[in-house]
């Protein structure tokens, strides 16, 4: 019987010391998954071990970083967190690893890296599978024995760097495609910590929903948000593909344009995002993959969008100007495809302020029994052009955020970066 009091006391004591944690660093939630992910991070913490984090995007890879460097014997050291896939493969080597002056062309002083200046401390290298093969080689000889060599130099230089490593795609299947060092994973890996999707904690919910919605409320100086039984069931039961990131988002701008306080299951419908085929997950290397959507295929996607709003548009507007229609007002029901459900985070919808133009035909169009007949497709058919075009479009939606562009079109921040050059963007 003593003996039962005693575990039950430590067990006390280990489930207060975990909420202490999870205060500090500003966690919410009590799910046993949470509660595991984050019960491993405070054992691996003052270990020297690697550890790799993984979990879909938007379920807060980057804090648990904070959390194992914040409890480790380096937290008085540096800590730098980078993403791996923003830095464009010409530069990335440069970027970790430092320079010598004359190594390249740009290269007119020499350079530290990331793993000269943090010597001591640690890195968190997120998108680590977004990694080139001969950048990994590198990493994997720090691994190995500490040790790295400026860009543009033969002098073999030592490092101390604690390292985790964190991303959203299964390395293991990167490895059987060899666009990822099998060595090398298994080296980062010493430690992996699964951090669950919002799905998979859906008990959650309401405690973050009442922190969002309490911080929009200090901070735009608004009354929070409540929530009907129908409501909370509604938002429990949506798959949130971008996690607490875009449950956050949700809640602030709900939080900005309802002027009622008392949310119900019809408000959120309002709100909600149509779940897309581009709503990819991570699998963890064990869940089913949504391996038959790629890039070019959510690509193809958006354009045959594009082209049916674009068809929608034109439709009404010649019905407007022939009299069997009336424009669109502010509490029209306009088709679903023509807000922008695929915007991650969601963005603030204003449809009270899209433009009405008096339509005019185009050179390349005719009337013909009082209707408007085109005499040939003004649109392009090029894929190139319409790929461009979106590009521009994201660019210009997000004023020039990479990040949020390339989360915009479904595709990394690498490959935007190489579309961006391709199509001389930069420039313009």
């Amino acid at each position: 019987m003593q003996q039962r009091n005693s575990f039950w006391e430590q067990d006390t004591m280990s489930n207060t010391k975990l909420q202490d944690i999870k205060s500090r660093f500003e966690i919410i939630g009590n799910s046993p998954l949470l509660n595991r992910a984050l019960e491993t991070a405070v054992k691996v913490a003052p270990t020297d071990m690697n550890v790799l984090v993984i979990g879909e995007s938007g379920v807060g890879k980057e804090n648990f970083s904070k959390i194992i460097h914040q409890l480790s014997r380096r937290k008085h050291n540096g800590f730098i967190a980078i993403n791996c896939g923003a830095i464009p493969g010409g530069t990335i080597d440069s970027e970790l690893f430092g320079h010598e002056k004359g190594a390249f062309t740009s290269a007119h002083e020499s350079r530290k890296g990331y793993f000269e200046t943090v010597n001591g401390g640690t890195i968190f290298l997120d998108e680590i599978g977004e990694l080139p093969l001969e950048t990994q080689s590198r990493l994997l000889r720090i691994l190995e024995s500490g040790e790295f060599i400026k860009v543009g130099s033969s002098k073999v230089q030592k490092t101390d760097v604690r390292i985790i490593a964190a991303t959203n795609k299964d390395l293991l299947d990167l490895t059987t495609k060899n666009k990822f060092r099998e060595d090398l994973y298994y080296r980062l890996s010493s430690v992996t910590i699964k951090i669950p999707s919002l799905r998979e904690r859906k008990e959650d919910i309401a405690f973050l929903w009442a922190k969002f919605s309490s911080d929009v409320a200090d901070k735009y100086h608004v009354p929070p948000l409540s929530l009907t039984r129908e409501a909370l069931s509604k938002i429990q039961d949506y798959r949130w593909p971008g996690n607490i990131r875009q449950l956050k988002n949700f809640v602030e701008q709900i939080s900005i344009l309802e002027t009622d306080r008392n949310i119900d299951d019809k408000i959120i419908d309002k709100y909600l995002p149509e779940p897309t085929a581009n709503s990819l997950t991570y699998s963890g290397g064990g869940a089913e993959q949504n391996s038959g959507i790629n890039e070019r295929e959510i690509l193809y996607k958006f354009l045959f969008d594009l082209k049916r709003d674009i068809s929608d548009i034109k439709d009404s507007l010649i019905r407007f100007v022939s009299g069997n229609a009336v424009p669109p007002t502010p509490n029209s029901n306009l088709p679903a495809r023509m807000i922008d459900h695929n915007t991650y985070p969601p963005a603030i919808i204003r449809d009270d302020i899209i433009p009405i133009k008096q339509y005019h035909p185009s050179e390349e169009e005719t009337y013909e029994d009082g209707e408007i007949v085109e005499n040939h497709d003004p649109e392009s058919l090029s894929l190139t052009n319409k790929e461009k075009e979106l590009i521009e479009r994201a660019l210009d939606k997000h004023k020039g955020k990479r990040r949020l562009a390339a989360q915009d079109l479904g595709i990394s921040e690498r490959t935007l970066y190489r579309k961006i050059k391709e199509y001389n963007l930069e420039e313009e």
